[in-house]
């Protein structure tokens, strides 16, 4: 599973958001009590249903039209944390949100801020002149679960708490630049932006929640609010009804009969069944348990794309995956940062076989990265960032010229410390139990002691990476939106709990770039600005980036249907849904 980098994600907006998500998604990083949770769920999940609306028991559909009713069984092996949007910051928890929550807006295949019918605004955003003002007009008929109409103090209360320090919302980097929030009337929202903020657009690209059910709770009580945490106590405004979370084993969405959008959802239910790790999910995909899964392990991808019955979608995709370095002396005994100087980060930079990970563990299926810029964006430079080729002798090298020394067992020591530190991740991701093994060989390598840890992600990202608990981690990235902008995660303004720079890392001069890199709409400023970003961050290495990758998506196409138009999209952000509202499922 994946983190995700917010609105730009959330998500991720927000999100590893960092414009990022936590890339819990194979974007899904995962769990642990599952072993046992996933023998009840097989016998739990409620079946699958063959039902009809009776408005359509009459009439015989043409071969491959869609067909309403019948059900879809999604894999996973990480549990959701909640879908309350404000607090979304996973990937699991972004999958069930896509189906319960609609957006504001959507984006297309190109990227583009669009309306879509499912889509909560009934027309693109107004801009002013000077580019600070956004009018937004929401369509009169959207309504929440209960009944009750989506209006602008939905959208106004949304944004005020996000950008509300005290919400501890992971998002806030995308809202803080707002000035005011006006309710011009009951369908219509002006917002002022304080400056130019570039990204703004596909902030707007996000999920809202109801003023009518929170309005009156403290907003530092609001991420424990069952809201988002309890089906009978969460209401929401997309095509199907959250209604069933058994912790650790399955949610269960259905479609909401009284759903207001012009487009209503075929498929009648969705059940995403939580499995022990990656392997267990695919393997109940093969055997026909499941309908879909979004990460198969590399692997077995040659037995999954061997069947005749399934078909996979393998590209790039938005995520990214990182050696995350802690900087915050609390994590450390005696408060010593292992990670605090440059050279020493360089030097595991290079220490790393970043490309043996590419080869060897994804196929070649992926990219080396040495930046958080995705070589498929617009702010991409190949030459602008330092690439550490792997290089044991010089790693060795840089670690000798920082004072560190080899102790009695051969581990490095420097100031009374010995270079020891625990590397966690997500239990059940195989790809990324793999790196972590050539991590801890090639750190071993140049005396550098590394303790693998694997949690379970829902707890790992509740109780480690989102308050910044840990010395090192192994995730990854998922961007929600297609914006270079990093400030979310990597500006010493976002330190949790209002941010996602859970690393604790500062670094003055790459703060003002990120600043400089959002204040102008110049795409050409922009990219100059991203430039000298990546120049830095690769120099200062809060990060060792790792690879750009895509988690193969797999799903039984005897049963999973859907128009050339409506096809998953891997190189979007949930991309595996997409346009999940005009599929259907057969047999």
């Amino acid at each position: 599973m994946r983190k995700i980098k917010k609105a730009t994600v959330l998500l991720s907006t927000l999100t590893l958001t960092a414009s990022l998500l936590a890339a819990c998604n194979d974007s899904n990083t995962e769990s642990n009590n599952q072993a046992a949770a996933n023998n009840t769920t097989k016998n739990e999940t409620p079946a699958a249903t063959n039902e009809t609306p009776a408005a359509n028991e009459s009439t015989t559909p043409a071969p491959d039209a869609p067909v309403d009713g019948g059900s879809l069984v999604v894999g996973t092996f990480s549990d959701i944390n909640t879908v309350n949007p404000i607090y979304i910051g996973d990937t699991s928890s972004g999958d069930l949100g896509t189906f319960v929550n609609a957006n504001v807006y959507d984006i297309d295949r190109s990227n583009n801020l669009v309306v879509e019918p499912w889509s909560l605004a009934s027309e693109l955003p107004v801009i002013s002149a000077d580019g600070l003002t956004y009018t937004i007009k929401l369509k009169p008929e959207a309504k929440w679960s209960d009944g009750q109409p989506v209006t602008a103090d939905d959208v106004k209360y949304t944004y005020d708490t996000i950008r509300n320090p005290d919400a501890g919302a992971p998002g806030i980097s995308t809202v803080d630049k707002i000035d005011k929030i006006t309710k011009i009337d009951e369908h219509t929202v002006e917002i002022k932006l304080k400056q130019i903020y570039a990204p703004f657009l596909y902030t707007l690209a996000s999920s809202i929640v109801p003023y009518h059910i929170l309005k009156d709770v403290p907003v530092k009580e609001l991420e424990k609010n069952p809201y988002g945490k309890d089906p009978a106590k969460t209401i929401t405004n997309g095509p199907w009804k959250w209604t069933k979370w058994e912790a650790g084993q399955y949610n269960t969405v259905e479609a909401d009969p009284n759903y207001w959008g012009s487009v209503k959802p075929h498929i009648k239910t969705v059940t995403i069944k939580i499995y022990a790790d990656q392997n267990t999910q695919t393997q109940a995909l093969i055997k026909g348990d499941i309908d879909l899964v979004s990460s198969v392990p590399l692997t077995i991808l040659d037995t999954v794309k061997a069947k005749d019955n399934i078909n996979v979608v393998s590209q790039p995709g938005p995520q990214y995956e990182f050696i995350q370095f802690n900087f915050k002396g609390d994590n450390f005994p005696d408060k010593y940062v292992l990670f605090q100087s440059q050279k020493t980060r360089q030097a595991i930079a290079t220490a790393v076989n970043r490309q043996g990970m590419v080869d060897n563990i994804l196929k070649g299926t992926g990219t080396l990265l040495n930046a958080p810029f995705l070589s498929t964006s617009w702010a991409y430079d190949a030459s602008a960032a330092t690439n550490y080729a792997y290089d044991t002798e010089q790693a060795k090298k840089l670690l000798a010229d920082d004072g560190w020394k080899p102790g009695k067992d051969g581990i490095l020591e420097k100031d009374g410390h010995r270079f020891s530190f625990e590397l966690q991740y997500n239990a059940g991701n195989a790809r990324r139990e793999q790196v972590a093994a050539v991590v801890q060989q090639n750190l071993k390598d140049v005396g550098i002691e590394v303790v693998p840890k694997a949690i379970e992600f829902s707890a790992w990202i509740d109780q480690n990476v989102t308050p910044g608990k840990f010395e090192a981690l192994l995730l990854a990235w998922s961007l929600s939106n297609p914006d270079p902008d990093g400030e979310s995660i990597f500006s010493s303004k976002y330190f949790p709990p209002a941010g996602q720079n859970s690393g604790w890392y500062k670094n003055t001069k790459l703060d003002e770039l990120w600043v400089k890199g959002y204040s102008t709409v110049d795409q050409n400023a922009r990219k100059a600005a991203y430039a000298e970003a990546a120049k830095e961050i690769s120099t200062d290495l809060p990060y060792v980036f790792l690879y750009q990758y895509g988690a193969p998506e797999a799903f039984d196409k005897n049963k999973v249907k859907f128009d050339e138009a409506d096809k998953p999209e891997a190189t979007l952000g949930y991309g595996y849904f997409y346009h999940a509202i005009k599929w259907w499922t057969v047999k």
